[in-house]
């Protein structure tokens, strides 16, 4: 199976807990971190704009990754949320299978 890893920013550590929580609970990932304390300066309604948010990184299978980023979008209180996903080319074998075996079915 292939794994990956989904980037996630989120308006402060709160919502990044939330989020991460309905996502392992529901096991569309086997892991987030949550790292508070960003500074994130982007273009948004023609101006830049600089903000403090909290980065989630979670692992997942990456047949779950579609599901995962839709899931977000439905709970996410941005009107765009930073969803990206980097495949894992390689890493430690336990690991991830720990990810593969923590994570759901794939849906379909």
């Amino acid at each position: 199976m292939s794994q990956s890893l989904i980037y996630v920013t989120a308006s402060g550590r709160e919502e990044a807990l939330n989020l991460a929580r309905v996502l392992v609970e529901s096991r569309l990932v086997a892991c987030a971190n949550v790292l508070d304390g960003a500074t994130s300066l982007y273009w948004w309604e023609g101006k830049v704009a600089e903000e403090r948010e909290a980065v989630m990184i979670c692992k997942t299978r990456s047949a779950l990754v579609q599901a995962v980023i839709h899931r977000l979008k439905e709970l996410h209180s941005y009107d765009c949320p930073c969803v990206v996903v980097m495949p894992i080319a390689t890493g430690n074998p336990d690991f991830l299978a720990w990810v593969d075996a923590e994570t759901a079915p794939a849906i379909t």
